[in-house]
């Protein structure tokens, strides 16, 4: 039983999940698939620090469900670390969905879970751009739609949680849209997502996958974990609010020079493609 005044989160998750060799065995597995066919490539998980509380900010893609939990398998397998997700109050809504979630480490994304989980020292992944960056329109790929969200800079102040810019290429390349949620064709949906209780800026495109398919494009998957930040600088700033704003710029800035550098390796990658992949394993 909890003490009275100890640490607890809004949706009664645990405040620290350990995993058995059974469960990092059903991770491997279930990741597997999705490894096999955008075979990723990573860059600086070492940044993640091997322990205390980091603050993963990352840019979020069409392929937010699928392309993080690769990201988050390799810190497990490379760092031992679980990064503890956000999930959006619907997911966290439903009762079975929620227990899985909890056993995963993922939590309902809110500023007290997010801050008290960092006070435990965990390592939690954070999107700025949430719902609207991942719905994200054509002519977008890539773009951080932050809208001057600086929540996440004031919570690592606030916990002296050094940030780790996130990035991740390859997402928002797996499908084609066809309608974004601004197209007239797609007001009904809209509508739908306003009768849910949703911002219509939350409406999902029209995509497709390889033909006419919802089947993801074999594209690989990219990662750059960039040095980590430390917050301290900020720490004793008199005007907090203008001190998140600062770091926001910074944090910003870091994560679009890493996104650029993932941006250059996939030009110049003969393996982006599963054709390329494939001849080059026969040597070609």
């Amino acid at each position: 039983m909890s003490e009275v005044g100890s640490p607890r989160l809004t949706d009664g998750a645990p405040l620290h999940v350990r995993l058995t060799e059974l469960d990092r065995r059903v991770i491997d597995v279930l990741c597997a698939p999705s490894r096999a066919w955008f075979s990723p490539r990573f860059w600086g998980v070492e940044n993640i620090p091997a322990e205390g509380p980091v603050l993963l900010v990352g840019n979020h893609t069409l392929a937010g469900g699928t392309d993080a939990p690769l990201l988050a398998h390799e810190v497990l397998v490379r760092r031992d670390r679980l990064v503890r997700g956000l999930a959006e109050n619907v997911l966290i809504d439903v009762p079975v969905l929620r227990d899985a979630l909890h056993r995963l480490g993922i939590v309902r994304g809110n500023r007290h879970n997010c801050t008290t989980l960092l006070e435990q020292g965990e390592a939690v992944a954070v999107f700025p751009g949430g719902g609207r960056e991942a719905m994200r329109g054509k002519g977008q790929k890539y773009q951080l739609i932050w809208e001057g969200r600086t929540g996440f800079a004031r919570m690592a102040i606030e916990t002296g949680a050094p940030i780790v810019p996130m990035a991740m290429i390859g997402g928002d390349d797996i499908f084609d849209i066809v309608f974004d949620g601004d197209d007239p064709v797609m007001k009904p949906v809209k509508q739908l997502v306003k009768a849910l209780g949703l911002r219509e800026t939350l409406t999902p495109p029209l995509i497709r996958g390889v033909g006419p398919t919802l089947l993801p494009k074999p594209e690989r998957f990219y990662y750059s974990l960039g040095t980590p930040i430390d917050t301290g600088a900020w720490r004793d700033a008199d005007d907090l609010d203008a001190a998140a704003s600062e770091l926001q710029v910074v944090v910003r800035k870091a994560l679009e020079g890493e996104l650029e550098f993932l941006l250059r390796e996939r030009d110049r990658d003969r393996g982006r493609s599963l054709l390329g992949r494939t001849l080059s394993a026969v040597g070609l």
